[in-house]
């Protein structure tokens, strides 16, 4: 899955285990800018320093799988979790003005004065 947004804020590394650490942070996705969505995210082990480069602000791609976890408590009651686990940080290109605009190179010549057109 993919999602563009713009970084919200960013976390420190977390050690969890000493085999396992994660880091986090929030994506301000607006589809709609009226009610933007403000996502977690997390990054898992060599994948945590991929946000390094990125600062508060920057508009992004990020690739990502949906985990869901089930898991019984001491009680015996069953809980359910769910985590956005980003593989891929981009950011997003800025294109210009001239590369989106149409290629116009084939209407060069100019048809304006031409009288013997049959219409």
């Amino acid at each position: 899955m993919n999602i563009d947004g713009k970084i919200l804020e960013k976390f420190e590394t977390q050690e969890i285990k000493e085999s396992f650490r994660k880091r986090e942070f929030i994506l301000e996705y607006a589809e709609n800018p009226q009610y933007p969505e403000f996502l977690k995210f997390e990054l898992i082990q060599s994948n945590c320093e991929q946000l390094d480069p990125f600062q508060q602000g920057d508009e992004v791609s990020v690739s990502f799988n949906l985990k869901g976890r089930k898991w019984t408590d001491p009680k015996g009651e069953t809980k359910y979790f769910n985590s956005l686990q980003a593989w891929r940080i981009e950011k997003k290109s800025t294109s210009t003005a001239e590369e989106q605009a149409p290629n116009t190179e084939w209407m060069k010549e100019d048809f304006s004065q031409d009288d013997d057109l049959p219409f």
